[in-house]
């Protein structure tokens, strides 16, 4: 069975690793956490970059930094993963659930306006698949209404929308580098700060609550309880095994964006007799190849897709639940239909997209597609 994903090793991880440990300095915030938070605000231009154990918890310190009260509301995606809500609600949060484009799965910009009221203080888009959202009408409601933009930037790393890298453009934003994503360190994730008013906070919530990172700069003569936070740094085994991936990120990127070049031209034409729909990548974005999916016609249609695949050796995927119609939060959604979100539920599929997948598997598996 060829999986849907397997991770990639780059041949340095191990030797970090060792690296950090014979260092002596296990615990986070030491070299290699330094040099990968460097490498982000130096390739990609974010104002400050922290480093954490999940983007659950990088998402966790955005809702806390946006100082979310109870009753405030938050808008999002209902099709995205969970955590995107959950880091909010642990703060108090009302979701209000957007729909998805009718093109793509990112959230519609333009149904964003009619759901603030004078509760809403965050937008969050998710860049699904790592493709970027319209971000300049976003910024534009949000710089009208006073609102706050937290980029879900889980799947984007190495994207850009109009030359500007994803997690940039937001006043906040969250990446993940857990096993399925393009750079790994296994469970891992950052912050991207790019407001001034949150530097200094981020690091404290980021300490536990102290102001500890000052200390150790020498801004502070002692350090202590300052404010709200968490141990949300990782330990200097994930970093070094994350900095190996930094060290490889344009020829994994460049391997993967073959493979997806690849999948586009041979399905292509089915997508073209209506067969299914493929990934469209709008102008004002780049493909970073976190994902290629299809978006079938039915629930039955993909159900098919995904069970041949499988007889034929090659592990296939289908993607988020609405999250408006979760077991946990449907009693609290306002009733609203959204049926692009559900359309996606039901009929989107993931074909599988890995460093080692080779060029003769995509033209197998596209094959496969291609006679059922």
């Amino acid at each position: 069975m060829v999986p849907f994903n397997k991770p990639h090793l780059t041949g340095k991880e191990a030797h970090y690793m060792y690296q950090a440990v014979s260092d002596g300095t296990l615990c986070g915030n030491g070299k290699f956490t330094k040099l990968c938070q460097r490498f982000f605000e130096e390739k990609y231009g974010f104002m400050k970059c922290l480093l954490t154990t999940s983007c659950t918890d990088a998402l966790e310190m955005c809702a806390i930094l946006c100082d979310i009260k109870p009753g405030d509301e938050v808008i999002i995606p209902s099709y995205t993963f969970v955590s995107t809500a959950l880091a909010f609600v642990r703060e108090g949060a009302k979701i209000v659930f957007a729909d998805s484009m009718g093109t793509n799965p990112n959230l519609d910009a333009d149904a964003i306006e009619s759901l603030i009221t004078p509760r809403t203080r965050v937008i969050v888009p998710v860049h699904y698949a790592g493709v970027a959202c319209d971000m300049d009408k976003i910024m534009e409601i949000a710089n009208k209404h006073n609102l706050l933009v937290v980029e879900d930037a889980a799947q984007a790393i190495d994207s850009y929308y109009k030359g500007r890298s994803l997690g940039t453009i937001g006043h906040l934003s969250a990446f993940s580098f857990h096993e399925t994503k393009n750079i790994i360190s296994g469970e891992g994730g950052m912050i991207g700060i790019n407001d001034e008013r949150f530097i200094r906070r981020s690091e404290i919530i980021w300490e536990k609550g102290t102001n500890r990172a000052e200390f150790y700069r020498g801004v502070v003569n002692k350090y202590g309880w300052v404010d709200t936070g968490s141990s949300f740094l990782p330990s200097e085994v994930i970093s070094a095994f994350l900095w190996a991936q930094l060290e490889n990120l344009d020829e994994i990127q460049n391997k993967r964006r073959a493979l997806w070049n690849m999948y586009y031209e041979l399905l292509k034409p089915l997508a073209d007799k209506g067969c299914f729909s493929i990934p469209e990548i709008p102008e004002f974005a780049t493909n970073n190849a976190h994902m290629f999916y299809l978006i079938c016609n039915s629930l039955d249609e993909r159900t098919k897709l995904i069970a041949t695949l499988k007889d034929n050796g090659y592990q296939a995927v289908f993607h988020y639940l609405s999250l408006h119609k979760s077991e946990y939060y449907k009693n609290k959604h306002d009733g609203r239909e959204l049926p692009n979100a559900d359309r996606y539920t039901d009929c989107l599929v993931r074909l599988p997209l890995f460093y080692e997948l080779e060029p003769e598997d995509v033209e197998r598996i596209c094959s496969v597609i291609s006679n059922l």
